[in-house]
């Protein structure tokens, strides 16, 4: 099992940048369809996501969510649990980040972090019971955390419209003390502080996962359980763990958005970064490096994509179809050699 568990090998990033290649290639195709020259698209979608340092900061601000949320479902596959529940705990996070900004009149180096924290708290707490219903009942952790997505949504409107509504006609709540809000790196841009604690977080992830006995026991069971269990390995705990850490990286991202962003809780705030995610990490190997880049790339589409559809014919929603062609390629590499196992295993 030792020589299985290893670091990600560099040589893993021809398959993710084979998929970018193949759907840039099919999108060009759509693109002569609706009559526009595929390079003419292409040079003003990364020109205008990664051309100048205003750009690249609001390419950056775009993917800093989105490296949260990767390291959440990625943490978690690594110890052979599927969260789909990021944007539920996304949102709790969000929400425990928010009534620390608006509950607490402190110095910015205790109210900031303290807001953090709770984010983390917040998300953590979520997907735990995510993880004690799979550890301890056996419910499946996709079903669970599916279905706990919805309850944080209809919680979080129910808090915000309710005891916690800011007053405005906008249901939202208050905006948070401007002690508990994270600092902006290159205005006029978006980009906060948020990016750093991103790369800080895939870091602890790295560590934590290849450095760390806990790591090693989580990535036993993910590849695994029952000769994890054979081994030693209190599974079930294990599994609560994973999901717990998973959680907190989700509640970052809410975090990022509530602290850096809207400076307060406002219903539905969150434009699916929780399931795109899921997208992130698949593209970007379960490793927190690639989940990094993935997250860049996906982070520059979507900067590109308003330029490309003000300039030329070509509908953002085109980068839509490109994302999903590059999950679609990834995820066919992983059920074809999940196949060939099974063939050899049979």
């Amino acid at each position: 099992m030792q020589s299985r568990i290893k670091a990600f090998p560099w040589q893993e990033l021809l398959l993710p940048l084979a998929a970018v290649v193949l759907a840039l290639l099919i999108g060009s195709v759509l693109i002569l369809y609706v009559g526009e020259n595929p390079l003419t698209a292409y040079g003003i979608l990364f020109r205008e996501s990664l051309g100048s340092v205003r750009n690249i900061a609001t390419t950056l601000q775009r993917a800093t969510p989105l490296m949260f949320t990767g390291l959440a479902v990625a943490f978690a596959f690594r110890a052979g649990l599927f969260n789909i529940g990021a944007e539920g705990q996304l949102y709790l996070g969000a929400f425990a980040a928010v009534w620390v900004g608006i509950s607490f009149n402190l110095p910015r180096i205790i109210h900031l972090p303290l807001a953090i924290i709770a984010s983390m708290v917040g998300g953590a707490l979520w997907a735990s019971i995510a993880g004690f219903l799979k550890a301890k009942l056996g419910v499946h952790e996709v079903i669970n955390t599916i279905m706990l997505n919805f309850i944080a949504l209809f919680l979080t409107d129910w808090l915000v419209t309710g005891p916690f509504h800011g007053g405005s006609w906008v249901p939202e709540t208050v905006r948070i003390s401007p002690t508990a809000a994270l600092s902006r790196i290159y205005p006029p841009t978006r980009l906060t502080t948020a990016v750093y604690l991103a790369l800080v977080a895939a870091l602890v992830v790295y560590i934590i996962l290849w450095k760390t006995k806990r790591g090693y026991e989580l990535r036993a069971v993910g590849l695994n359980p029952s000769a994890a269990e054979y081994g030693g390995i209190n599974v079930p705990r294990n599994t609560i763990i994973a999901m717990a850490i998973s959680g907190a990286l989700a509640g970052l991202a809410g975090a990022e958005q509530i602290l850096g962003l809207n400076n307060r809780f406002i219903v539905r705030f969150s434009s699916d970064l929780g399931f795109m995610g899921i997208a992130v990490a698949l593209l970007g190997k379960n490793h927190p490096a690639g989940v990094i880049l993935a997250a860049v790339l996906f982070g520059a589409l979507q900067t590109g994509s308003a330029a490309m559809d003000r300039l030329t014919a070509v509908p953002r929603e085109l980068i839509t179809v490109i994302q999903g062609l590059i999950i679609f390629f990834v995820a066919a590499e992983f059920l074809i050699r999940r196949i060939l196992r099974l063939k050899e295993e049979a």
